[in-house]
């Protein structure tokens, strides 16, 4: 089998592999060497249905010694195998790398006869980049859980970035679909590389010389929709790990059918890709504003809205923390209200300090007044004329594309869904404000 035939098999075969972040390293191109990561992003092309191809993401083989239920390179799965030798993948990446295809790598794959021997070759496929090559640019490989300890140190001073895949967020969900696989399995390589990874802002500084490990941090991918476990398992997971494993990223994929099995969703499901946007978006809560998931979900409502987001969810949730006075309100109450982001709530506590501001001005600081109107004053004032009422505070939080789901008939006029209409009319619906508040929490 040529080279051609492998990249058309392996490249496939990576295709649900998540990859849609940046590097998060900084390092220069310098005589002698070839090609630079750049921490602000190094995604820069997209294909025609909207995927990154700035990185070569590929397999090392789709040959494997497990049998889980929902990867497509399960071994009980008849599919065409290939595997590339640590040369040919190396000299593929150079030669691509030249033409200005790509600008790093995204390396993943199969367990070859067994987690050590597979990442061998792995290390094998990366000092040939780095050190005959002498390849500069940002590698993203996955760590195979089961390896020693010794060979991840030594893929983690090649790589920028390592991630190891948890992929179920159950240990029933493990046991049922990846029997080969367990819980401690996964998380004593996240353990080991968080060490690693720590030692560059201690180590480093009395050896300066010293090569970094995995200074692009580490994550992890999380499978959505392939298991009956809720949003409020996954976020839960999501947040201890980073907790305790420093994550730079979870990311979510939303499980698309590709295999029968019993357990599985039938292969006429459509991937659940709105679940996954909302977890993206408390991911984000999570991380840059302050939120907790108990506070996004309970084991009441374990699953999110898919009407609005997890923001606007939680807000309307707590109406008596509303409405905030902005030109005192403390910065982590600013960052929850729907509208207001993280650089418009530090602009707003940088201007408050030379007066106090408006709505005028708080449009000019980037505020989405669409969504923020509801939940704001300014010097004890609403928005002039601005009519707050439950109802239109929900319909201005719900997107465009998602208020065809409401239960509310066409019209040709602004009608207020509480309007008492003419029966005989034909904009006629009994729609009461609990139907729409259950809609729009997700209780219907």
């Amino acid at each position: 089998m040529d080279v051609i035939d492998k990249l058309t098999i392996l490249t496939d075969s990576a295709k649900y592999d998540v990859a849609c972040t940046s590097s998060g390293v900084n390092r220069s191109n310098t005589p002698g060497t070839l090609g630079n990561a750049v921490s602000m992003g190094i995604c820069h092309s997209f294909s025609a249905d909207g995927r990154c191809i700035s990185l070569l993401k590929v397999l090392m083989t789709n040959v494997c010694i497990y049998d889980c239920a929902y990867c497509v390179n399960r071994k009980s799965n008849d599919t065409r195998r290939a595997a590339f030798t640590p040369r040919e993948l190396a000299d593929l990446t150079i030669q691509f790398y030249r033409r200005n295809y790509i600008e790093g790598l995204f390396l993943s794959s199969g367990i070859m006869r067994n987690p050590d021997y597979t990442t061998e070759k792995l290390i094998e496929t990366l000092d040939l980049l780095r050190t005959e090559y002498r390849f500069g640019g940002y590698i993203h490989v996955k760590a195979i859980p089961g390896a020693a300890p010794e060979l991840l140190t030594r893929l983690g001073h090649l790589a920028d970035r390592m991630s190891v895949n948890i992929e179920l967020p159950s240990q029933d969900s493990l046991k049922q679909l990846a029997p080969d696989k367990s819980k401690e399995s996964i998380l004593l390589p996240m353990g080991h590389l968080k060490e690693r990874i720590a030692e560059n802002k201690t180590d480093i500084v009395q050896y300066k010389h010293a090569p970094k490990f995995a200074p692009g941090g580490q994550s992890t991918q999380m499978i959505v929709g392939a298991t009956p476990d809720t949003d409020y398992r996954i976020l839960n997971l999501s947040e201890g790990l980073y907790r305790k494993f420093k994550l730079k990223r979870v990311f979510y994929s939303a499980y698309t059918p590709v295999l029968e099995h019993s357990l599985l969703p039938a292969l006429d499901v459509k991937p659940p890709l709105l679940r996954e946007h909302r977890l993206y978006q408390a991911d984000w809560l999570l991380r840059f504003y302050g939120f907790e998931a108990k506070e996004l979900l309970d084991e009441k409502n374990p699953n999110f809205n898919p009407l609005i987001d997890p923001k606007c969810n939680w807000a309307i949730h707590h109406m008596e923390q509303f409405p905030l006075e902005v030109n005192r309100a403390p910065y982590e109450m600013l960052l929850r209200v729907p509208g207001i982001g993280v650089k418009s709530a530090q602009r707003i506590l940088k201007a408050r300090r030379a007066g106090m501001l408006d709505f005028i001005a708080l449009k000019k600081l980037g505020v989405v007044l669409k969504r923020a109107q509801y939940f704001i004053l300014c010097n004890g004032r609403t928005l002039e004329g601005l009519r707050i009422t439950p109802d239109s505070a929900l319909r201005a939080l719900v997107s465009d594309s998602m208020k065809k789901k409401l239960p509310m008939a066409p019209a040709v006029e602004q009608l207020s869904f509480f309007d008492e209409l003419d029966p005989g009319s034909s904009l006629h619906q009994t729609v009461s404000r609990e139907d729409v508040v259950q809609c729009l929490t997700g209780q219907m």
